[in-house]
């Protein structure tokens, strides 16, 4: 099965967890476009967003190529794109032990 291209829209502004998620997006080579959230207007509260987001906080993204598929969370969204676009296993490893390291650190936060 052909994997599709991936069309990703990140939903952030320039907090160190939108950045996290705009790293493992370059690091992977996954085109995305950036949706840069106004916290000032309260953006992240607007009922659009909410739809993406229900905890109204950023990062988030939406998966356009599978069915707008939204994601919340730096940690979950950085596991999400690994487990769907990282097949060679280089930022999320295969092998189970690597794979409980790596998600240890994905869940520490930043601050």
């Amino acid at each position: 099965m052909a994997q599709q291209t991936p069309d990703i829209t990140l939903y952030t502004f320039g907090t160190p967890n939108g950045v996290k998620v705009s790293i493992v997006l370059e690091e992977l080579g996954i085109p995305y476009k950036v949706r840069s959230i106004d916290l000032e207007k309260i953006e992240h509260r607007e009922p659009w967003f909410l739809k993406i987001n229900p905890n109204g906080r950023i990062p988030a993204i939406t998966d356009h190529s599978r069915g707008d598929f939204n994601v919340f969370e730096s940690g979950a969204i950085m596991i999400y794109l690994c487990e769907h676009y990282d097949p060679e296993g280089k930022l999320l490893p295969k092998d189970p032990d690597l794979r409980s390291q790596v998600i240890q650190w994905v869940n520490i936060s930043v601050q």
